[in-house]
């Protein structure tokens, strides 16, 4: 578990509560590989700030609350994005996807998982869309 040397998991429990708060306006939290280790990349409330912090060559897991539903039923939904930017070698690439079992043992509740490697595939709308997609049925009245 070298992978927690430079990032206490309590830091990162922390951040994940802090988005699943209904309380404060915290609606994402990035951690970032700066070498082999993960370090916080940052928090917000602004999508388009975590879109900003992901570059191209940067590996991050990223936990994200939208608002879904209808006019009906407001919910809270929850993504877990693991990025890989474009220019990140084979070998990085692999171990991403080992040390993403510890990260989701730490941010265990979320209704979708996405893989992305291009920005159009997190882009705010298209995650909302899928989370509204995986929530089941919309009984709203149109308006």
């Amino acid at each position: 578990m070298a992978l927690f040397r430079e990032v206490a998991k309590e830091d990162m429990q922390a951040a994940y509560e802090e988005v699943r708060n209904d309380g404060n306006e915290t609606n994402w939290a990035c951690y970032k590989y700066e070498g082999k280790s993960l370090v916080e990349g940052g928090t917000g409330a602004e999508y388009s700030d975590l879109l900003e912090l992901l570059g191209d060559d940067d590996r991050a897991y990223c936990y994200v609350r939208f608002e879904t539903g209808d006019e009906m039923s407001r919910r809270a939904k929850f993504a877990f994005i693991t990025w890989i930017g474009p220019a990140v070698g084979a070998l990085k690439k692999a171990a991403v996807s080992t040390d993403k079992a510890f990260v989701k043992e730490l941010w265990p509740n979320f209704g979708k998982e996405i893989l992305a490697d291009e920005k159009k595939e997190i882009q705010y709308d298209t995650v909302k869309n899928i989370l509204e997609k995986a929530s089941g049925a919309a009984y709203g009245t149109g308006k």
